[in-house]
């Protein structure tokens, strides 16, 4: 018989986007269990902290997580929210992300005054963003854009465009239309143009492995498919070792027969240079096709992958 908890704790970052995030996983929890009491515990994470500095200075992209998961194993909450994109591919002893909901749109969004597309930017446009990914992606598509590093939430980079720190940055689809902000978009740039981050749009549940009950509950948000999709995304981005000093994208999506087809790819820091692959197979090899696509990357652009590693 499950024994659902009566009242749950939900840790999550404190910014604006985390927060709607958050309000999602109540909604479902509320839809889905009606007499369970949701408290938010909102933090201030180690990358929330440091926002003048890149994050591969600083610890890499874990520290989006750093204090949650402390507070997660000192059991002081009970599950955490995550952006899973933000989320490393190794986790701490004892936590698991055994729950993915159904994701939002992975396309990239162009911000910009300036024009309605990529291609229509100015010469020598200044582009802002932190993200060596967008960055290197950015640099191969237009060499001529003069790059301008551009951290904060999606609040602040948009005050920051409109302050004309920058003249165009990328934010995700996803994460403006879950802050209602996708007004402000001048165009969407397709997959085949802009290969997205490995797992972004999803969000994550994230908890301790041996909390069985917990475990059930979530097992009822999970969104099997976008858990499959992420699976292999993540594999392949651990088989690379990547961090975020290292510029990688990958999307799988289920096909219309009802396999998996991954696309990776792996960018030198200024876009001279990329390598892709893909797999397609079956949703119960999604770790293998991952992982597999992640060796031969790791194999072919070793001689860039070393530089990030050094």
């Amino acid at each position: 018989m499950l024994n659902y908890p009566e009242k749950l704790k939900i840790g999550t970052r404190s910014s604006a986007l985390a927060l709607a995030q958050t309000e999602i996983v109540r909604k479902l929890l509320a839809d889905e269990f009606p007499n369970l009491l949701v408290e938010i515990v909102p933090m201030q994470t180690s990358g929330d902290k440091h926002l003048q500095v890149s994050l591969a200075e600083i610890g890499g992209k874990g520290l989006f997580a750093k204090e949650l998961e402390e507070t997660l194993l000192d059991k002081r909450i009970d599950i955490a929210v995550h952006s899973l994109k933000d989320m490393e591919t190794k986790l701490p002893a004892g936590l698991i992300i055994p729950c993915v909901l159904e994701r939002e749109d992975v396309r990239e969004a162009l911000l910009s005054p300036c024009a309605d597309s990529l291609q229509n930017l100015p010469q020598n446009t200044r582009f802002g963003t932190s993200s060596v990914r967008r960055a290197a992606q950015l640099l191969h598509l237009r060499p001529d854009l003069q790059i301008v590093p551009f951290r904060g939430n999606v609040a602040t980079r948009l005050q920051k465009l409109q302050d004309k720190v920058a003249d165009a940055t990328l934010l995700s689809f996803a994460g403006l239309k879950r802050l209602n902000s996708d007004a402000k978009i001048a165009a969407i740039i397709e997959t085949d143009m802009l290969l997205p981050a490995v797992a972004q749009g999803a969000i994550g549940i994230e908890c301790r492995e041996d909390d069985v009950d917990i475990l059930q509950m979530l097992s009822k948000l999970n969104h099997a498919p976008s858990q499959i999709c992420t699976q292999a995304e993540r594999a392949m981005l651990a088989a690379l070792d990547g961090s975020c000093r290292t510029p990688i994208a990958g999307h799988a999506v289920l096909q219309a027969n009802g396999d998996l087809f991954l696309r990776a790819e792996v960018f030198a820091n200024d876009g001279s240079v990329f390598y892709a692959t893909t797999r397609t197979g079956n949703l119960q090899d999604a770790y293998s096709l991952g992982r597999d696509a992640g060796e031969q990357l790791r194999h072919e652009a070793a001689h860039i992958l070393n530089f990030f590693y050094l």
